[in-house]
């Protein structure tokens, strides 16, 4: 007669607790076994090559190529200064809605949709018309500024 109070179920379970055990255990024994405490300093380092590959071995000392401090240059260059007549672009207004007080304008150069609001109007416009205007950069993108309409 089998004892009371233990079914199959718990007879699988307690099997499968026992092979988690054995496996918990296979693993920490593989861990002791590739312990690497204990290594030289020399063992764990690492080098990089004359071609910014990792390897074993220290580079070869022969190849450096010296630098001096005097010759690196570690800034921005200064932009120039722009030209007014590259800021003026033609663009065609593509949506504009007078309640609302916005639109946009598709750049004819750069194919890009620019925004614009009524206050940047010198002249009221209205859509697919050819407008001149300047840009101005903001958090959301570029703006139209001085929108005139193209004579």
């Amino acid at each position: 007669m089998g004892n009371f109070g233990e079914s199959v179920g718990k007879k699988e379970r307690d099997k499968k607790k026992m092979r988690e055990r054995q496996d918990k255990r296979e693993k920490m024994e593989e861990r002791k076994a590739k312990n690497t405490k204990g290594k030289t300093l020399e063992d764990m380092m690492a080098y990089v090559d004359e071609n910014g590959n990792l390897s074993s071995k220290p580079p070869d000392l022969r190849n450096q190529k010296r630098v001096r401090a005097e010759d690196m240059q570690i800034s921005t260059p200064k932009a120039g200064k722009a030209d007014p007549a590259d800021l003026i672009r033609t663009g065609v207004v593509t949506f504009f809605n007078e309640s609302k007080g916005f639109g946009f304008i598709k750049d004819l150069q750069s194919q890009e949709s620019v925004f614009v609001h009524v206050n940047q109007l010198s002249e009221r416009i209205s859509e697919n018309e050819r407008v001149i205007f300047e840009t101005e950069s903001s958090p959301r993108g570029l703006n139209a500024v001085n929108v005139k309409k193209a004579g």
